[in-house]
């Protein structure tokens, strides 16, 4: 299982990163979680909102910070299904 968090590097991506590895190291699965921040790549995604929670190339959590059971919900189903926020991430001034 490949997991990556996609974001700016602002404080609400990399709180995402740090609670994913910290889901990863509660679940004990044996992955490494990668941190991006190349905007290129966000790109690829699709996606427009940061932060990006991706199971296998395939986004699962965008522009929002979930809490960590939720976080590892997601992780021990390996759900690939994308969820969106339920309201713009820019406080609506996007």
């Amino acid at each position: 299982m490949q997991i990556q968090v996609l974001g700016s590097g602002c404080p609400t991506c990399k709180k995402l990163f740090e609670l994913t590895k910290q889901a990863v190291a509660e679940l004990d699965l044996k992955t490494e979680v990668e941190y991006v921040t190349d905007v290129s790549k966000i790109i690829e995604m699709s996606v427009m909102s940061s932060p990006v929670l991706a199971i296998d190339g395939k986004p699962v959590l965008l522009g929002f910070l979930p809490d960590i059971e939720k976080i590892k919900s997601i992780l021990s189903s390996g759900k690939k299904t994308e969820v969106k926020p339920s309201k713009c991430c820019c406080g609506g001034k996007c």
